[in-house]
């Protein structure tokens, strides 16, 4: 549970994967219009906020993540002291679980904590409405984020609909030892002569229905096009999932992380040690969705 103290406040910011990703078109101003299911998951960073004399500090325990305004924690941070002209000085220690550069939105949910941390810590009486509104400014991602369990998204990303939670399982997470920079999946995707689209309204319907099995037959991540032309390995780890035990697999975002969805943690434990002896996968996790509530009570 996330702890408080006066002046002090830790927060969990947890990782999502993309049960189904479409890519509708790409508009004038740059940006793509997309549809696409988000799922909350119980790999998660811990943000601890501390109030301070004056200014922004960032600490993290990654030397190749900076804390500087280059961090969308920082710039999350700068954000609310600026529109809300908040005097005191914030302090922000990030430990990463989450892996970086993955398509797991590490970035967007640490950004969607200090909301979270700073509203409460400082007071500021935003509802969770306000707070998205705001969020969009920092990144697509960041309102699904701070809003957490199951989701329609659309629009860029900003546009949310709440879901009912998934149903019950267990997830197996693995990133291969390579990142992906979603700058060049989304330019590199040439949405208008995609063949084929995921059925994100049918996915919609199994999530309402809580049906496990059709959520599973319907993953689809149309971005994967771009990522396993360039890096096969995702699609290695997908198969050898789906060969062991996997009702699906699927790349998260624009990648280059793998989830399979199993129906106990026991299978997915399983899968887990094999795959770790194929050294496919460097970063590796089990893990289960999570709910709305859960996340963010």
């Amino acid at each position: 549970m996330d702890k408080k103290e006066k002046d002090v406040l830790s927060r969990k910011a947890y990782a999502k994967i993309n049960l189904g990703l479409d890519v509708i078109r790409r508009r004038e101003d740059g940006y793509h219009e997309v549809k696409m299911i988000m799922q909350t998951v119980s790999l998660y960073d811990v943000l601890t906020f501390a109030k301070t004399g004056t200014g922004i500090m960032v600490t993290t325990d990654k030397d190749e993540l900076p804390g500087d305004e280059n961090n969308l924690v920082y710039k999350a941070a700068k954000l609310l002291r600026e529109t809300y002209r908040i005097r005191e000085g914030i302090r922000i220690d990030l430990r990463k679980n989450i892996p970086m550069a993955a398509g797991m939105a590490g970035g967007s949910t640490d950004a969607a904590a200090v909301f979270h941390g700073m509203n409460e810590l400082f007071g500021l009486g935003m509802s969770e409405g306000e707070m998205c509104g705001m969020a969009v400014q920092i990144g697509a991602d960041v309102p699904y984020c701070i809003q957490g369990g199951t989701a329609l998204a659309e629009g860029i990303g900003e546009a949310l609909t709440k879901l009912p939670d998934m149903p019950d399982c267990s997830l197996l997470i693995a990133k291969p030892d390579i990142d992906v920079s979603t700058k060049y999946v989304y330019e590199n995707l040439h949405a208008n002569e995609l063949c084929c689209h995921p059925d994100i309204d049918g996915m919609r319907k199994a999530v309402e229905k809580g049906d496990l099995a059709g959520i599973t037959n319907q993953m689809e991540n149309v971005l994967e096009t771009v990522t396993i032309e360039r890096y096969p390995v995702v699609r290695e780890i997908k198969d050898f999932m789906k060969w062991n035990g996997a009702w699906n697999a699927l790349m998260s975002g624009s990648g280059p992380t793998v989830f399979g969805v199993f129906e106990s943690e026991g299978k997915a434990e399983a899968a887990r040690k094999l795959l770790e002896k194929e050294e496919l996968a460097k970063q590796l996790f089990t893990a289960r969705p999570v709910s709305r509530k859960e996340a963010y009570g």
